[in-house]
């Protein structure tokens, strides 16, 4: 399975709908944009059966198990229902004797490394730890906070199976025993952390374990500053997302959103899962805004994937975003060749600059690009 950027062809795949061909299409997907868009309904079943099989080689289940007489996650908006033995679709949970079975509120998939501020967090631009924000109630220094570091914090695991995924690795270790404490990770958290940030593969499947230990980290520091932070694609339950929204607030971190793609049909066929409950949540954050108008609270990113996400995936996700709060900050990233998706170019200059500027017409007055070395040429 090369997941390597060398596999880029430049004579460029085939639409299995329409047969054109460009090298903006995913030999992976076999789909253009256009088709997508315009007969999701009519390609639905392929692209259920293309995330299945990419989900194979990792022991995934090729979508959320649902039956009807099997016990129920509710963590995240797959809401398996898994069968005695049988795992859910983030890899962690096994239906036995009658009860749930992996990651829990005590121990999670997870490690976690130091990364020295400023680092090159998606909200970096606007955070405290890269700026300076809310100083000095929620902030070390009057600017970049050099001396400090975050920890980074990875979750093994994921809700959705985006098939451009950037650390698509975490997928070789899903399905690994749950061993590590909450506790443990809150004691990581030494005097010269001054953020903690949870992403993965995403925090969402192992939400429980990281509010616990956010929660100790906290106690463990009280008295000094220790900024709470979650980098997520957003599908939690919304009764958790409240939970590590008032971390956030109270402790002046962020949560940052991946708006992966606006068109439901284009996210499932780009992220196996549907954005419904993203954009839900997203919508229950803007609430969050008001309360703590600085440092930002809730952050926007978009990687924009060539051939997919386009200008008018921006301009409709921003619009989304404008329609909440046009002072939420919005970045739009770079994509570099990864995972499935290797054979597609690196975002070029003129894509990148349209969805920018499509991004500011909507209203929007803080867009940012991000990842700006990753950019090519234009094709």
């Amino acid at each position: 399975m090369d997941k390597s950027p060398s596999s880029y062809d430049a004579r460029g795949a085939a639409c299995q709908s329409c047969g054109r061909r460009s090298h903006l299409i995913s030999q992976a997907l076999g789909l253009c944009l256009d088709c997508i868009r315009t007969d999701f309904a009519g390609l639905s079943t392929l692209i259920a059966k293309v995330h299945g099989q990419t989900r194979q080689p990792f022991g995934l289940p090729p979508h959320p198990p649902k039956d009807s007489t099997g016990f129920q996650c509710r963590i995240c908006v797959n809401e398996c229902r898994i069968s005695t033995g049988g795992r859910g679709y983030c890899g962690l949970r096994t239906s036995r004797k009658g009860r749930l079975e992996g990651a829990t509120a005590d121990y999670g998939n997870v490690s976690w490394y130091y990364d020295p501020l400023p680092t090159n967090c998606v909200a970096d631009w606007v955070c405290p730890g890269g700026t300076g924000a809310g100083y000095p109630r929620f902030a070390y220094a009057n600017g970049p906070e050099r001396g400090y570091q975050n920890l980074a914090v990875f979750y093994q695991a994921c809700s959705f199976d985006c098939l451009f995924c950037q650390n698509w690795q975490y997928r070789r270790s899903a399905t690994a025993r749950s061993n590590v404490a909450a506790l443990a990770l809150a004691e990581a958290a030494d005097s010269r952390t001054a953020c903690i940030c949870f992403f993965g593969g995403d925090p969402t499947p192992q939400l429980p374990h990281a509010i616990r230990a956010a929660r100790l980290a906290l106690e463990k520091n009280r008295g000094r500053i220790l900024r709470i932070c979650w980098e997520t694609n957003g599908s939690m339950h919304p009764g958790l997302l409240k939970q590590a929204a008032q971390l956030s607030l109270d402790s002046g971190g962020c949560i940052k959103f991946d708006l992966k793609a606006w068109d439901d049909g284009l996210h499932q066929a780009l992220c196996g899962v549907s954005n419904r409950r993203t954009l839900s949540n997203f919508r229950i954050l803007a609430e969050y805004v008001r309360k703590r108008p600085s440092p930002p609270f809730l952050i926007a990113s978009t990687l924009l994937v060539p051939g997919y996400i386009d200008a008018k995936e921006v301009a409709d996700i921003a619009a989304f975003v404008a329609s909440l709060d046009a002072d939420i900050p919005y970045a739009l990233l770079a994509f570099h060749p990864r995972f499935e998706m290797a054979d597609l170019p690196p975002t070029s200059r003129r894509h990148a600059a349209e969805c920018v500027e499509a991004a500011r017409q909507q209203g929007l007055r803080n867009v940012r690009l991000g990842n700006v070395h990753l950019l090519g040429d234009d094709y």
